[in-house]
């Protein structure tokens, strides 16, 4: 057997000391990538803050629709109310006979739109209520 040199003395105390590197650097290097692999998908995730920008976006989206049906619906609501037996509005009675029976008074200006297809959007001319 040969003698142990200074060379083969201090190549194997590179040995240990790489394996012990090795290690302590690849419990630590393990939990960085599981860290890292949740960090991303906090953000980048379906459910990360990314996501949760887009959701917040489309909420106020439906909000704001909902406050709009809402206004239409109370507006209906007053409307209807103003047609109702108790307390019947003879302005809104006049007017909804008149849209409904396709009648005009005598001094009533009758406009007549052209539409896009070239016809008059009253396709029979309205007759005069007495």
């Amino acid at each position: 057997m040969r003698p142990m040199t200074m060379l083969d003395s201090l190549t194997s105390t590179l040995k240990r000391a790489a394996k012990s590197a090795f290690r302590h650097t690849i419990g630590p290097a393990i939990g960085a990538c599981v860290v890292a692999y949740f960090v991303y998908y906090a953000v980048q995730g379906d459910r990360g803050l990314i996501a949760l920008k887009q959701i917040q976006g489309e909420i106020a989206q439906a909000e704001a629709t909902l406050e709009q049906v809402k206004a239409e619906r109370e507006r209906m609501d007053r409307r209807a109310q103003l047609l109702r037996g108790d307390n019947l509005d003879p302005d809104m009675l006049d007017e909804r006979a008149r849209t409904m029976l396709n009648l005009t008074g005598q001094r009533d200006v009758v406009i007549k739109l052209e539409t896009p297809f070239g016809r008059n959007v009253a396709e029979k001319q309205p007759e005069s209520a007495n």
